[in-house]
């Protein structure tokens, strides 16, 4: 009789991966990071269980948007009072707080509910260029880019 296996509490060893964002699409480089945040790059996956990897992701100031998202794409937030709703366009967004970027698109790919929640803890960004996870040895993450085109 054959059985599939399935991942338990201690079964996955995590590793850590490092990701420069700088000249990166953001959604693009948001699905990447969602994949390996749910553990898609692991054999051991399961869709009920937290079986992914950390990921930091260095230079979130520095990401790349195409067509008129700079201004057209807004963050919207509300204060829980009448009236309380503001926005902020991607742009601003990006020149006050630019690791929320990168968290809120990695957020919207993952699984809604606790294991989301979960799973979104891994996820380590950063503005600028330094980190304070140089203990884990985090090895880069192979992100999909575009083609080069030379003419």
């Amino acid at each position: 009789m054959k059985t599939t296996k399935s991942a338990r509490p201690g079964t996955v060893d995590r590793r850590w991966w490092i990701v420069d964002a700088e000249g990166q699409n953001l959604g693009r480089l948001a699905s990447s990071i969602a994949e390996t945040l749910r553990g898609k790059r692991s054999p051991w996956f399961t869709p009920h269980q937290d079986t992914g990897d950390f990921v930091v992701v260095v230079n979130a100031g520095k990401i790349t948007v195409t067509g008129k998202k700079l201004t057209d794409k807004r963050y919207w937030r509300h204060s829980g009072y009448p009236g309380g709703i503001r926005s902020r366009t991607l742009a601003e967004q990006l020149e006050r707080r630019p690791e929320e970027v990168i968290r809120m698109a990695v957020r919207g790919m993952l699984p809604k509910g606790p294991l989301g929640r979960r799973q979104l803890t891994k996820l380590k960004v950063y503005a600028g260029p330094d980190h304070p996870h140089e203990a884990q040895a985090p090895e880069p993450l192979r992100v999909a880019r575009k083609a080069e085109v030379s003419a």
